[in-house]
Protein backbone atom coordinates (compact mmCIF):
# COMPACT_ATOMS: atom_id res chain seq x y z
CA UNK A 1 0.00 0.00 0.00
CA UNK A 2 1.37 3.44 -0.97
CA UNK A 3 0.29 6.86 0.21
CA UNK A 4 1.16 10.36 -0.97
CA UNK A 5 0.82 13.59 0.97
CA UNK A 6 0.06 16.74 -1.07
CA UNK A 7 0.18 20.12 0.71
CA UNK A 8 -2.78 22.44 0.01
CA UNK A 9 -1.70 26.04 0.48
CA UNK A 10 -3.90 29.16 0.64
CA UNK A 11 -3.44 31.92 -1.88
CA UNK A 12 -4.96 35.34 -2.29
CA UNK A 13 -7.30 34.90 -5.25
CA UNK A 14 -5.98 37.92 -7.13
CA UNK A 15 -2.38 36.64 -6.83
CA UNK A 16 -2.80 33.08 -8.03
CA UNK A 17 -1.30 33.70 -11.47
CA UNK A 18 1.75 35.48 -10.04
CA UNK A 19 2.19 32.69 -7.48
CA UNK A 20 2.12 30.07 -10.25
CA UNK A 21 4.63 32.13 -12.25
CA UNK A 22 6.87 32.21 -9.18
CA UNK A 23 6.91 28.43 -8.93
CA UNK A 24 7.46 28.10 -12.68
CA UNK A 25 10.55 30.29 -12.25
CA UNK A 26 11.77 27.75 -9.68
CA UNK A 27 11.46 24.94 -12.22
CA UNK A 28 7.99 23.71 -11.35
CA UNK A 29 5.47 22.85 -14.05
CA UNK A 30 1.97 24.33 -13.80
CA UNK A 31 -0.23 21.30 -14.37
CA UNK A 32 -3.51 23.04 -13.53
CA UNK A 33 -4.68 26.64 -13.29
CA UNK A 34 -8.30 27.70 -13.06
CA UNK A 35 -10.00 30.98 -12.12
CA UNK A 36 -13.61 29.79 -11.92
CA UNK A 37 -15.74 28.62 -10.26
CA UNK A 38 -12.91 29.24 -7.79
CA UNK A 39 -9.19 29.95 -8.02
CA UNK A 40 -7.14 26.78 -7.89
CA UNK A 41 -3.74 25.67 -9.20
CA UNK A 42 -1.34 22.75 -9.10
CA UNK A 43 2.44 22.99 -9.57
CA UNK A 44 4.82 20.03 -9.74
CA UNK A 45 8.59 19.56 -9.72
CA UNK A 46 9.75 15.97 -9.77
CA UNK A 47 8.01 14.19 -6.90
CA UNK A 48 6.98 17.46 -5.22
CA UNK A 49 3.40 18.60 -5.81
CA UNK A 50 1.84 21.72 -4.31
CA UNK A 51 -1.82 22.65 -4.62
CA UNK A 52 -2.95 26.27 -4.21
CA UNK A 53 -6.50 27.39 -3.51
CA UNK A 54 -7.79 30.94 -3.69
CA UNK A 55 -9.14 33.02 -0.79
CA UNK A 56 -10.46 36.46 -1.69
CA UNK A 57 -9.40 38.27 1.49
CA UNK A 58 -6.29 36.24 2.34
CA UNK A 59 -3.51 38.43 3.77
CA UNK A 60 -0.03 37.34 2.59
CA UNK A 61 1.67 39.47 5.26
CA UNK A 62 0.10 37.45 8.08
CA UNK A 63 0.49 34.03 6.46
CA UNK A 64 1.81 31.13 8.54
CA UNK A 65 1.17 28.48 5.88
CA UNK A 66 3.82 26.29 4.33
CA UNK A 67 5.37 22.85 4.22
CA UNK A 68 8.72 21.06 4.49
CA UNK A 69 10.46 19.40 1.55
CA UNK A 70 13.29 16.94 2.19
CA UNK A 71 15.98 16.53 -0.46
CA UNK A 72 19.42 14.99 -0.83
CA UNK A 73 20.65 17.93 -2.96
CA UNK A 74 19.86 21.06 -0.98
CA UNK A 75 22.84 23.06 -2.25
CA UNK A 76 21.95 22.25 -5.86
CA UNK A 77 18.31 23.24 -5.36
CA UNK A 78 19.26 26.48 -3.63
CA UNK A 79 21.52 27.45 -6.54
CA UNK A 80 18.89 26.45 -9.11
CA UNK A 81 16.12 28.39 -7.36
CA UNK A 82 18.29 31.50 -7.07
CA UNK A 83 19.20 31.28 -10.75
CA UNK A 84 15.57 30.83 -11.76
CA UNK A 85 14.41 33.79 -9.72
CA UNK A 86 17.20 36.01 -11.05
CA UNK A 87 16.30 35.09 -14.63
CA UNK A 88 12.59 35.74 -14.05
CA UNK A 89 12.77 38.81 -11.80
CA UNK A 90 16.09 40.39 -12.76
CA UNK A 91 17.48 39.95 -9.24
CA UNK A 92 17.33 37.49 -6.37
CA UNK A 93 14.70 38.64 -3.82
CA UNK A 94 16.05 38.39 -0.25
CA UNK A 95 13.34 40.36 1.57
CA UNK A 96 9.64 41.10 1.27
CA UNK A 97 7.41 38.85 -0.82
CA UNK A 98 8.55 36.75 -2.56
CA UNK A 99 11.98 35.96 -1.09
CA UNK A 100 14.60 33.23 -0.75
CA UNK A 101 16.74 32.80 2.33
CA UNK A 102 20.30 31.61 2.83
CA UNK A 103 21.56 28.07 3.22
CA UNK A 104 22.12 27.27 6.89
CA UNK A 105 23.25 24.32 8.96
CA UNK A 106 20.58 24.22 11.63
CA UNK A 107 20.99 23.02 15.20
CA UNK A 108 18.60 20.13 14.62
CA UNK A 109 20.69 18.19 12.12
CA UNK A 110 19.44 19.72 8.87
CA UNK A 111 21.00 21.95 6.23
CA UNK A 112 18.16 24.05 4.87
CA UNK A 113 16.87 27.22 3.28
CA UNK A 114 13.48 28.93 3.27
CA UNK A 115 11.63 30.24 0.25
CA UNK A 116 8.46 32.32 0.54
CA UNK A 117 6.08 32.78 -2.37
CA UNK A 118 4.18 35.99 -3.31
CA UNK A 119 1.20 35.01 -1.17
CA UNK A 120 3.23 34.29 1.98
CA UNK A 121 3.56 30.49 1.95
CA UNK A 122 6.98 29.44 3.27
CA UNK A 123 8.51 26.27 1.87
CA UNK A 124 11.37 24.92 3.98
CA UNK A 125 13.78 22.80 1.96
CA UNK A 126 16.25 20.74 3.90
CA UNK A 127 18.77 17.93 3.74
CA UNK A 128 19.43 15.87 6.87
CA UNK A 129 23.02 16.10 8.10
CA UNK A 130 22.51 13.86 11.12
CA UNK A 131 20.29 10.97 12.12
CA UNK A 132 19.40 12.93 15.25
CA UNK A 133 16.82 15.55 14.24
CA UNK A 134 16.27 16.86 17.77
CA UNK A 135 17.32 20.35 18.73
CA UNK A 136 20.87 20.44 20.06
CA UNK A 137 21.29 22.06 23.48
CA UNK A 138 22.16 25.74 23.22
CA UNK A 139 25.90 26.36 23.68
CA UNK A 140 26.98 27.91 26.96
CA UNK A 141 29.52 30.31 25.45
CA UNK A 142 27.96 33.78 25.13
CA UNK A 143 28.28 34.44 21.39
CA UNK A 144 27.79 30.87 20.21
CA UNK A 145 24.61 30.76 22.28
CA UNK A 146 23.42 34.06 20.81
CA UNK A 147 23.96 32.80 17.26
CA UNK A 148 22.17 29.54 18.08
CA UNK A 149 19.15 31.29 19.56
CA UNK A 150 18.98 34.10 17.00
CA UNK A 151 19.02 31.58 14.14
CA UNK A 152 16.12 29.70 15.72
CA UNK A 153 14.14 32.91 16.30
CA UNK A 154 14.77 34.23 12.77
CA UNK A 155 14.22 31.08 10.71
CA UNK A 156 12.32 28.55 12.80
CA UNK A 157 10.01 30.88 14.73
CA UNK A 158 10.25 33.72 12.17
CA UNK A 159 10.35 36.13 15.12
CA UNK A 160 12.56 38.82 13.59
CA UNK A 161 12.28 41.36 16.45
CA UNK A 162 13.18 38.64 18.94
CA UNK A 163 16.24 37.60 16.92
CA UNK A 164 17.33 41.24 16.55
CA UNK A 165 17.09 41.79 20.31
CA UNK A 166 19.34 38.79 21.02
CA UNK A 167 22.03 39.97 18.61
CA UNK A 168 21.89 43.62 19.65
CA UNK A 169 22.40 42.64 23.28
CA UNK A 170 25.57 40.61 22.69
CA UNK A 171 27.03 43.07 20.18
CA UNK A 172 26.68 45.72 22.89
CA UNK A 173 28.73 43.80 25.45
CA UNK A 174 31.95 45.45 26.59
CA UNK A 175 33.33 42.79 28.94
CA UNK A 176 33.37 40.01 26.30
CA UNK A 177 34.27 40.00 22.62
CA UNK A 178 33.31 37.50 19.88
CA UNK A 179 35.83 35.80 17.65
CA UNK A 180 36.13 37.35 14.17
CA UNK A 181 33.98 34.57 12.66
CA UNK A 182 31.34 34.98 15.38
CA UNK A 183 31.32 38.75 14.85
CA UNK A 184 30.91 38.28 11.10
CA UNK A 185 28.02 35.84 11.57
CA UNK A 186 26.26 38.07 14.08
CA UNK A 187 26.56 41.16 11.88
CA UNK A 188 25.43 39.37 8.71
CA UNK A 189 22.44 37.79 10.45
CA UNK A 190 21.51 41.12 12.02
CA UNK A 191 21.87 42.87 8.65
CA UNK A 192 19.72 40.20 7.03
CA UNK A 193 17.06 40.71 9.72
CA UNK A 194 17.19 44.49 9.29
CA UNK A 195 16.63 44.12 5.54
CA UNK A 196 13.69 41.80 6.10
CA UNK A 197 12.20 44.29 8.55
CA UNK A 198 12.49 47.11 6.00
CA UNK A 199 15.31 48.93 7.81
CA UNK A 200 17.45 49.58 4.74
CA UNK A 201 19.82 52.16 6.24
CA UNK A 202 20.42 50.07 9.35
CA UNK A 203 21.02 46.98 7.21
CA UNK A 204 23.55 48.77 5.00
CA UNK A 205 25.55 49.90 8.04
CA UNK A 206 25.61 46.43 9.57
CA UNK A 207 26.64 44.77 6.32
CA UNK A 208 29.39 47.33 5.75
CA UNK A 209 30.67 46.60 9.25
CA UNK A 210 30.55 42.86 8.50
CA UNK A 211 32.53 43.32 5.28
CA UNK A 212 35.27 45.06 7.27
CA UNK A 213 35.83 42.08 9.60
CA UNK A 214 39.28 40.65 8.92
CA UNK A 215 39.54 36.89 8.58
CA UNK A 216 42.45 34.52 8.05
CA UNK A 217 42.32 31.73 5.44
CA UNK A 218 41.02 29.11 7.89
CA UNK A 219 38.44 31.56 9.28
CA UNK A 220 37.22 32.37 5.77
CA UNK A 221 36.78 28.67 5.05
CA UNK A 222 34.79 28.24 8.27
CA UNK A 223 32.57 31.18 7.30
CA UNK A 224 31.90 30.16 3.67
CA UNK A 225 28.09 30.23 3.94
CA UNK A 226 28.11 33.51 5.86
CA UNK A 227 30.41 35.23 3.35
CA UNK A 228 28.18 34.03 0.52
CA UNK A 229 25.14 35.48 2.28
CA UNK A 230 26.98 38.77 2.86
CA UNK A 231 27.70 39.03 -0.86
CA UNK A 232 24.04 38.28 -1.68
CA UNK A 233 22.75 40.93 0.72
CA UNK A 234 25.15 43.59 -0.57
CA UNK A 235 24.45 42.81 -4.24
Amino acid sequence: MAETTIPMLPCRTSLIESVVAFYVALGFEATQLQKSPYAYAVVERGSVELQLYGMKDYDPASSHSGCYVLTDEVDTLHAAFRAGLKAALGSVPTRGLPRIGPLKDMSYGVRQFLITDPTGNTIRIGQPTSEDQNHRPAPKETFARALHMADLFADSKQDLPGAAKIIDRVLGLTDEQPTPVQRLRLLVLRGDIAQRMGEAERAAGLLEEAAAVRLGPEEREAATDTLARLAELRD
